[in-house]
């Protein structure tokens, strides 16, 4: 509880930042009301620290949201939406009106439940799922860095993170400040809403350890204040921008639903409305006298003028860029677009495959493609999981290291799969970037909620997942993904590819880089495979699906297959053709491309023969192409412990078990 001697002796410390304040949480509380859903509790106790930082260190200008060296403000505590759709409201972005704050979380208003990226202006990411806010904000902070070292006096700005114990408590929040302190990442600020409450309750229930002294043992530079003195605030965060070698943790000692008489400081005020009662005498006990949705002149004056402060910052920044010769190399960057020369590059790829044919891994083949299109592409900045080895993901043009020292175009991301995934989302956010990092398909399941974000807010992202199968063998089942393409190609908006082969690696590749709204997964082999494909100036990978060989006349049966089974297909397709059965092989290396295509085109590379699918993984899914579950050949349970040949064989992925089960379809 908060009694009214405190909350008095608070606001005596700056009135009118505390009057400020009020604003916010008076918004909190009138639209959690209105829409009867919402968490009051954090927008109320976070409203000092957020307008401290907006009044007098966010550099931003509210007219133009977009303004490349504006300072990111992340929410990861993305419950508190509120907060972050009362600050733009208040200082002036255009979007964010009162009726969309009237329609919090309503059909069709941009102010969702969590903020939602490219709904509102002034929502750098999206967040909700607790910890990815902060892992995002690493990434935007390693983009700051990489392009300031590319675009010197053009780029030089700071990413500001609010965040709660529910960030700390995940383990990506500990993944991505594990990264940030490794990276010494300077102007990475963290404004930390330390209220002792969760759902449950006082975070003593679960939650014991010394937030402080973690961060300082990770490398971070930490410092405490009180979260509602506004003189301390203030003071706190000119210290951590004054600090350039580390990022910096502010620990705000703050009190949920501050001004509420019965509900402060306790977890009743968290995820539930305060309702009319204790609204009305929340607002009361705050001094705040005007009727709900509304903000006394005076005060969204100021509001509006903070929201202006940072219109000279931002001319003084557009003139260095009109008078800087890197002025049109920044923009074109900057657009996302891919640089003139790119489609040069990818056609001399394809043609060097044709000219010299290459039998190797399909993750060797991604290997190969990189070296052409990341030489061609400088936005291109890539990592890996500590798979470097395994995923190959280095080549010459990102050869230079991201040090604490110098940014350069490759990340050793550690062994943090998920940080690495929010991390590359936020490199794609910033602007300036296409990200790609790799590890093992299997550590997709760590990864996956970054990726499904990455799908959700259509970023460029390239995920590249190497040792597919149970064919990267002695590993065993621990390793081997089973289940794992079917629960990806089930995340709406994200392009699954398993080329089959060098050619159809170099196709995926291209169609990641020139589908900016699109994020992708290559799921590549460790095992060799011939390259099928003859030449041809079509990139047929862009159709998912494809006839890849064709034997006899007319179609007897149909042998769907995708990466390396593609060549085990085709081999059992020459025994059939052998004894005359008429058979059409269909490489699908994406089924979410295949699913776009016409009617007509999907009808005709299915055919109407009866139809067998092969694919060293779950059979769950494959039944939309195939008749019964029967007519896969795949796995019904894990992998084991072998060399992949004798996996293959035990499992009945052969030559033989496809040919002797077509012959069965065919009757």
């Amino acid at each position: 509880m908060l009694d009214t001697q405190t909350l008095a002796a608070k606001a005596a410390i700056d009135p009118q930042n505390f009057a400020l304040a009020n604003c916010l949480r008076a918004l909190a509380i009138d639209a959690v009301n209105a829409a009867d859903s919402g968490h009051p509790g954090a927008p109320m106790g976070m409203a000092d620290a957020a307008t401290v930082l907006f009044r007098n260190h966010l550099k931003f200008d509210a007219s133009a949201p977009d303004w490349p060296d504006r300072d990111r403000f992340v929410l990861s505590n993305g419950h508190a939406s509120m907060l972050l759709y009362g600050l733009l409201h208040l200082t002036g972005y255009e979007d964010m009106t009162i009726g969309q704050i009237r329609n919090f979380r309503q059909w069709g208003a941009i102010t969702a439940g969590h903020p939602e990226w490219g709904h509102a202006k002034g929502v750098e990411t999206t967040t909700g799922p607790l910890g990815q806010g902060i892992a995002t904000a690493v990434g935007m902070a390693l983009a700051e860095r990489a392009l300031a070292a590319e675009f010197p006096g053009l780029v030089d700005h700071r990413t500001w993170v609010m965040l709660g114990d529910g960030c700390l408590q995940e383990g990506i929040g500990q993944e991505a400040i594990s990264l940030a302190g490794h990276l010494g990442l300077g102007k990475l600020n963290v404004l930390y809403d330390d209220n002792d409450i969760t759902i449950d309750g006082a975070t003593s229930v679960s939650f014991s350890e010394d937030v402080p002294a973690r961060l300082r043992a990770c490398g971070w530079h930490v410092v405490r204040c009180d979260g509602h003195d506004a003189a301390a605030l203030d003071a706190a965060m000119a210290e951590a921008k004054a600090e350039t070698g580390r990022p910096s943790l502010i620990a705000m000692k703050t009190v949920i639903g501050f001004g509420s008489p019965n509900r402060a400081g306790t977890a009743k005020a968290h995820g539930s409305p305060l309702g009319a009662d204790e609204g009305a005498l929340a607002k009361a006990a705050l001094g705040w006298t005007a009727a709900p949705f509304e903000i006394p002149a005076d005060l969204a004056a100021e509001w509006r003028a903070i929201g202006a402060r940072g219109a000279a910052a931002r001319a003084e920044w557009q003139a260095r860029l009109d008078g800087s010769a890197e002025a049109g190399a920044f923009a074109q960057r900057l657009s996302g677009d891919l640089p003139a020369g790119y489609g040069a590059a990818v056609a001399a790829a394809r043609a060097a495959l044709f000219d010299a044919p290459q039998a190797v891994a399909t993750r060797r083949a991604s290997q190969i493609a990189l070296e052409a299109l990341a030489a061609a592409v400088p936005a291109m900045i890539g990592g890996s999981a500590d798979l470097t080895g395994s995923n190959l993901t280095r080549v010459p043009a990102v050869d230079s290291q991201f040090t604490p020292q110098a940014p350069g175009r490759y990340i050793g991301y550690g062994v943090r799969e998920f940080g690495m995934a929010a991390a590359m989302n936020g490199l794609a956010l910033h602007g300036g970037f296409r990200p790609y990092g790799g590890t093992f398909l299997v550590f997709s399941d760590y990864a996956r909620n970054a990726i499904r974000l990455s799908a959700l807010m259509g970023l460029p992202v390239t995920y590249v997942m190497t040792h597919d199968s149970i064919g990267l063998g002695e590993d065993g089942p621990t390793h081997q993904p089973v289940e794992h393409l079917a629960s990806l190609r089930a995340i709406p908006n994200l392009l699954v590819f398993r080329p089959a082969d060098a050619v159809e690696t170099l196709e995926a590749w291209d169609i990641a880089l020139r589908t900016p709204g699109t994020p992708a997964l290559l799921a590549l082999s460790r095992q060799a495979v011939p390259q099928l494909r003859g030449r041809g100036d079509e990139n047929l990978t862009e159709r998912g699906a494809y006839v890849i060989r064709s034997f006899g006349s007319g179609r007897d049966v149909t042998l769907l297959a995708t990466g390396t089974e593609v060549a085990l297909a085709i081999e059992a397709a020459e025994a059939l053709a052998a004894e005359g059965v008429a058979v059409a092989v269909v490489s699908m290396p994406s089924w979410e491309l295949f699913e776009a295509q016409p009617a007509d085109y999907r009808a005709e590379v299915l055919g109407t023969a009866p139809r067998l699918a092969v694919e060293a993984a779950g059979t769950f899914g494959w039944t939309r192409y195939v008749a019964r579950d029967e007519d896969v050949i795949g796995l019904r349970g894990f992998g084991a412990s072998a060399p992949a040949e004798r996996l293959y064989e035990e499992f009945g992925i052969t030559r033989a078990a496809i040919v002797a089960k077509a012959r069965a379809l065919i009757g």
